[in-house]
């Protein structure tokens, strides 16, 4: 009995010390920026800047060194509650034609809605030139919740938006009248692609709508392995769902989830029906998901493929382990700075950046422990 007992007694040693110690030399984490006001999306310019949206309205450029400029030249957007200015990103030919877009919440008659609007970065100063709206969800409500507002640029130049489906108004997810609880599909300018499921308006649906069924998508990437597009969307209590959303289909808000309301009573009719889609991978209990970012770097290449997503509710970095479209494994990183982490993107230098969602968010830069 004495000597069968001793491996065993060994391997319980190790284990322990191997597994803390393991994590926590895989990661440095720097802090490029502080002080940035509930911080929301994170764009990289060519040269080492970056543009950073803060909730309240400001656009700022952060210089390597986490000096801060506030770009002018932006319109009002309606801060309360989730809303605000949301996402940014830079056109594909950004270096010829200077373009900056954003989504942010528009006031207007009705309330307000997620709105699309594009600049021209100015060459000797911090603002954005000749600003339009190219975009705006209709119609306008009175809520401050669920704007989805992720962008993401597809290998064709048009570009997703995904939107959320204003918390009160639900039932409208399933409806193609209204750009609640959607993804749409836009060219550059706003215009509609003449291969959108329903471009030609069949039936009073709204021709900008690629799918429907989601409730508040706030996370998107393309992947850079397909081409397609990913998006995340948060549940209710439960129910976070990672999709790959296709033309036309319906992925089932808010007669489908995995989750319950907050009160705890069943949402619509189970987790599943047919003529609607399942998710690739959802969460239970939710991590209140948002942001994204497949991962193609050099700096880790153990993590090449996978795709990391930042967790409001559960303050992680969520790395999810990708078998082609297959999830396999997933790990929770950075949990010890208890943040609530907005955003994820891969640099140019292939390091991770981080936003952290605080009224004194940070910027942090994640690189291997060497």
């Amino acid at each position: 009995m004495h000597h069968a007992a001793r491996p065993l007694l060994a391997v319980l040693l190790i284990l322990p010390l191997a597994g803390p110690a393991f994590a926590e030399t895989r990661v440095k984490t720097e802090q490029v920026a502080s002080g940035l006001n509930k911080p929301w999306g994170l764009a990289f310019l060519p040269g080492g800047e970056m543009l950073v949206t803060e909730k309240g309205g400001a656009l700022l450029r952060v210089s390597a060194d986490g000096a801060k400029a506030e770009v002018a030249g932006l319109p009002k957007v309606d801060s309360r509650g989730q809303g605000g200015l949301l996402d940014v990103v830079l056109h594909p030919r950004f270096a010829e034609n200077r373009l900056v877009y954003v989504t942010f919440s528009e006031p207007g008659e009705g309330g307000n809605g997620t709105a699309v609007g594009r600049g021209r970065l100015a060459d000797d100063g911090p603002r954005l030139e000749s600003f339009e709206v190219v975009f705006q969800q209709m119609p306008k409500v009175s809520s401050t919740g669920h704007f989805g507002s992720r962008l993401a640029f597809a290998p064709d130049g048009n570009l997703f938006v995904t939107l959320g489906e204003r918390m009160s108004f639900r039932e409208r997810s399933q409806q193609l009248d209204a750009h609640f609880g959607k993804v749409v599909r836009i060219t550059e300018d706003g215009s509609v692609p003449a291969d959108n499921p329903y471009a030609k308006g069949e039936n009073g649906a709204l021709p900008e709508i690629w799918s429907y069924g989601h409730r508040n998508p706030q996370s998107a990437a393309i992947n850079p392995a397909t081409g397609k597009l990913w998006v995340i969307e948060h549940g209710a209590k439960g129910g976070d769902e990672i999709n790959i959303p296709e033309a036309g289909k319906n992925y089932g808000w808010p007669v489908i989830s995995y989750g319950v309301n907050y009160d705890g009573s069943k949402i619509g009719e189970g987790t599943a029906k047919a003529g609607m889609e399942q998710p690739l991978h959802h969460w239970d209990p939710s991590i209140a998901p948002s942001g994204m970012a497949f991962y193609t770097g050099d700096l880790f290449p153990e993590w090449k493929g996978d795709v990391f997503v930042g967790a409001l509710k559960t303050e992680a970095l969520v790395r999810v382990d990708l078998d082609g479209d297959k999830v396999v494994g997933e790990e929770n990183l950075l949990t010890d700075l208890g943040a609530r982490i907005r955003d994820v993107r891969q640099g140019p230098d292939g390091a991770l950046y981080v936003l952290t969602d605080d009224a004194n968010g940070k910027l942090l830069r994640l690189t291997p422990a060497r």
